[in-house]
């Protein structure tokens, strides 16, 4: 089972800072091969507010293990909920909550 997400989210001056850490082993294909076990990683990572996609991104096999995520956007305020959710390649999906703060 996967380990909750560490989210901090913090907006200054209109413009919201997420610092995102995810427990997962991404193991890559070679990995997987060389330990005989299947190939895992996370395949995508969609962050919202209200509803409204503020950060979307399809990954690799070349994200280091326990992937760390940072972006920047605008248009949320302090007290909202940020949602994160990731999916991996076996369809494992996660879903972490955030204050802004």
């Amino acid at each position: 089972m996967a380990k909750k997400t560490r989210i901090k989210a913090k907006e200054k001056k209109g413009i919201t800072t997420v610092k995102a850490l995810s427990k997962h082993a991404m193991l890559s294909y070679a990995e997987a091969k060389s330990q005989k076990k299947e190939a895992n990683f996370i395949t995508s990572i969609v962050a919202t507010v209200d509803d409204k996609v503020v950060y979307e991104v399809s990954t690799s096999q070349f994200l280091s293990k326990d992937p760390f995520m940072q972006f920047k956007f605008k248009g949320a305020n302090k007290g909202k909920t940020l949602v994160f959710t990731w999916t991996d390649l076996e369809g494992t999906k996660r879903t972490d909550k955030a204050k802004i703060k």
